[in-house]
């Protein structure tokens, strides 16, 4: 409008005489010319600036990715493990770092719940109250499908028995269990592991006969999931899940044999360096140490 002009003089109208009819500043004209024509500022944090730039910190985090054992891992655990290097900043400038960088592994969007049958917690206080088991696949190349059984602890998240076999039998279902039995309770007889839980779903192999036999005859009380509800086997199910992304959909393995071989390889680094949140960041194996010398 003030650079039309008046049909009378043919002069201009201006800027000046534009705001005054309008009863508008000049000074917002300006500033909203500025903002149309000027660079846009990305907003950041006001105050004092911090230890780390952008960009060193930037560099700090990627090496923490590069460095870590494991694929995909989020903003919490890199902030976790920043920590420990002494780089001390917020989780929420570590995960705007990372997504502007594109560092984050892509997620799905989750599903609305509606009034579930599991009510509580199925985690528990102490290692070794409840174990929880359940079984995937794998495809190798010379030998077809393969299954995967697993068995975790409901405290510490710890796998305390992996195993691959083909077939995936009742048979086979009992193996990763007597790996833990071995390796927690240092044997093998009648009631050993009393006061211990296991919870499983209703695969044909965990309720099986012969797999409640054998539970009984450890002194191990079956604990079975609600019917259509996963989440009460959600702890075995989620290390499943790291399972796949760290090793099952990442390398590629001719055998069975090979499989079971990387099973074990990755049952020990699982335990000495995955870092659990709910834990304060803490591995599994640190958290068992923690609470047995506290229990003890």
């Amino acid at each position: 409008m003030s650079q039309t002009c008046s049909p009378s003089t043919q002069r201009r109208y201006g800027l000046a005489r534009v705001c005054r009819v309008w009863e508008l500043a000049r000074s917002t004209v300006y500033l909203d010319q500025a903002r149309r024509t000027g660079p846009i500022a990305v907003p950041r944090k006001r105050g004092p600036k911090p230890r780390w730039s952008d960009g060193e910190l930037l560099d700090a985090i990627r090496a923490v990715l590069e460095a870590s054992p494991f694929l995909g891992e989020g903003h919490r655990k890199v902030w976790a493990r920043l920590r420990w290097q002494g780089v001390r900043t917020s989780k929420a400038r570590v995960l705007r770092l990372m997504r502007e960088a594109k560092l984050l592994a892509p997620t799905r969007a989750g599903h609305a719940h509606g009034p579930t049958a599991h009510d509580g917690t199925i985690t528990t206080e102490q290692p070794d109250v409840m174990w929880g088991v359940d079984a995937t696949s794998c495809l190798t190349r010379y030998e077809g499908t393969a299954t995967v059984f697993v068995v975790v602890d409901h405290c510490a998240s710890e796998c305390i028995g992996l195993h691959a076999a083909k077939p995936g039998t009742r048979f086979e279902a009992v193996e990763p269990l007597r790996q833990g039995i071995q390796a927690v309770y240092g044997g093998y007889e009648d009631g050993i592991a009393r006061g211990l839980r296991v919870r499983h779903d209703h695969g044909s192999q965990y309720v099986s006969d012969y797999f409640q036999d054998e539970l009984k005859f450890l002194g191990i009380a079956a604990s079975p999931a609600f019917v259509r509800e996963p989440e009460g086997n959600g702890v075995a199910k989620r290390f499943i899940r790291t399972l796949k992304e760290q090793l099952l959909w990442v390398r590629t393995f001719d055998t069975v044999e090979e499989l079971r071989l990387a099973l074990r390889a990755f049952q020990l680094r699982y335990n000495r360096a995955w870092l659990c949140e709910r834990h304060g960041h803490q591995t599994p194996a640190q958290v068992r140490a923690r609470l047995m010398e506290r229990a003890a």
